[in-house]
Formats: C-alpha cells, sequence, structure tokens
C-alpha cells in the first residue's frame, strides 16, 4: 500500500473515497459500539450511541435529514474522530481495520483518470486484470472502461465508485445513500450488485430513505433520530411493528427534521 508520508493528491482523495487498498476476510465482522457521541462546533449531533452489528448481511439505516446517519457511518469508518465512546470491529479498535473497510457516498468522489485506471488505482497489488475487467462488466462500464470517469452520468459514476470500493475486497462495506437521485437502471444494477456482495460474506451499513428499497435489500434495520438510535431489529418486526413514536411517524410520513 503506498506511504502515507509520501502521499499524493490522488491517494488522500482514495483515502477520502473509502478505497484503501484491503485484504480480504473470509470470517464474520462484528461492529461494537459503545457511549459513542460526536460534537461539531459544540453542537451534540451523536449521542451515547450503542450498536452490536454481528454477522453478515445488509443492515438499513433509516431516519430524516439530520438523524445523523451519515455522521455515524463516517465515524465507524474512521473519517470523522468522536469526542467519546468506543468503536470496535471484530474486537480491534476500529482504525485498526481500515483496510479492510470501503465506503461509497451519495455524491462519487472520482479522480481525474479514465473508468479503467479508477478502479485500477483502487485495486490491491499483484490484482489480477481479468479480474478487473469482470467487476467492470458486471457494472456495466467495459464498453467505457477508457472514457474519463468526469464524462460519465451520475448513474455511471456511481457505479464506478461502488466498483473501485469492491475493488479492495472489503469485509465491511459503508454505503450513504448510493442511488440517491439515479435512474432506475442504475439503481438496479447497484441493488443487485450489493445483494450479490452480502452473499460472499461482507458486512453492509446501508443509508437510505427509499423504504421500498429497505425492505427489498435489508435484514435489519438501525433508526436514528436526533442523534440517537431509537430503534435496531430484524427488518420485518420494524415494518410492521415499529416500537419507538419516532419511527413510526417516519414509516407513516409524519417525521422530519
Amino acid at each position: 500500500m503506498h506511504s502515507v508520508t509520501r502521499m499524493s493528491n490522488e491517494i488522500r482523495i482514495g483515502i477520502e473515497a473509502g478505497i484503501i487498498q484491503s485484504n480480504q476476510s473470509s470470517h464474520r465482522s462484528k461492529i461494537a459500539v459503545r457511549q459513542l457521541s460526536l460534537s461539531l462546533g459544540g453542537v451534540p449531533l451523536l449521542r451515547d450511541i450503542n450498536l452490536d452489528i454481528r454477522g453478515n448481511g445488509i443492515t438499513m439505516v433509516l431516519g430524516a435529514n439530520g438523524a445523523g446517519k451519515s455522521l455515524l457511518l463516517k465515524c465507524l469508518h474512521g473519517l470523522l474522530k468522536p469526542q467519546g465512546g468506543e468503536i470496535k470491529i471484530d474486537g480491534r479498535p476500529h482504525f485498526e481495520t481500515r483496510q479492510q473497510q470501503a465506503m461509497v457516498f451519495q455524491r462519487p468522489v472520482l479522480m481525474r483518470r479514465s473508468v479503467l485506471a479508477n478502479v485500477t488505482f483502487a485495486a490491491p497489488e499483484n490484482t489480477d486484470s481479468r479480474e478487473i475487467a469482470d467487476l467492470l462488466n458486471r457494472v456495466h462500464l467495459a464498453e467505457i472502461a477508457n472514457v474519463p470517469a468526469r464524462l460519465l452520468s451520475g448513474g455511471e459514476q456511481q457505479r464506478l465508485a461502488l466498483a473501485r470500493a469492491l475493488i479492495t475486497k472489503p469485509s465491511i462495506l459503508f454505503l450513504d445513500e448510493p442511488t440517491a437521485s439515479l435512474d432506475p437502471a442504475s439503481a438496479l444494477i447497484i441493488e443487485r450488485l450489493i445483494q450479490d456482495t452480502s452473499l460472499t460474506g461482507v458486512r453492509i451499513l446501508f443509508i437510505t430513505h427509499d423504504i421500498n428499497q429497505a425492505k427489498r435489500l435489508g435484514q435489519d434495520v438501525i433508526f436514528m433520530h436526533r442523534g440517537e438510535i431509537t430503534e435496531h431489529t430484524d427488518k420485518n418486526k420494524f415494518f410492521t411493528n415499529a416500537e419507538s413514536r419516532e419511527a413510526i411517524a417516519y414509516l407513516s410520513g409524519e417525521l422530519i427534521l
């Protein structure tokens, strides 16, 4: 992996995009959070977060705008440093497992290179070129592999961002509204790829505002309100028998922050 001491601008972008080269982990990841708190500018944004995520599968993270969903994922991924609390992944401090994680944002962070070069840059050393070609096929970008990333449509850029994350072979994948504002075809491609990735044992945390998407993809649901987790439960239980008044209001379309 590239040395941080000689980090170039592109490597910095790679880190921000969550595509640090990683070693594939075949075991099931566990995320444990205890009394996590985060304040920015003196304003408390995450309050005493306690969370246990075991095994593989897709955890959907729901809540109104401003609930703290993106902040939580950024803390788990090490992009934000909380003021208090503890985060462990597989029993280790989360920053020690950063190379086993990847994150895809709502707005892709792309390098000023071709589609192929973007994925190749993110790939671990000695990655077979056939593996890269196969991944580009799966995200339907193989035919435009030599096109500059900045010329892609929004849906194509997001598929490229997901491909860069997946080529690192993460054991944990954080997704912050990866299909927001995308055309239906691109959203479907991304959803199918996420489902396939989950079946390989990758633990996925997925932020969305799309209730139907959460029902399609998720095994369990985290619901956040004003920087707190009010529910973390099985998907079917959440959508048929939510317990917190905030979740009930959200599902009925009444909760707006």
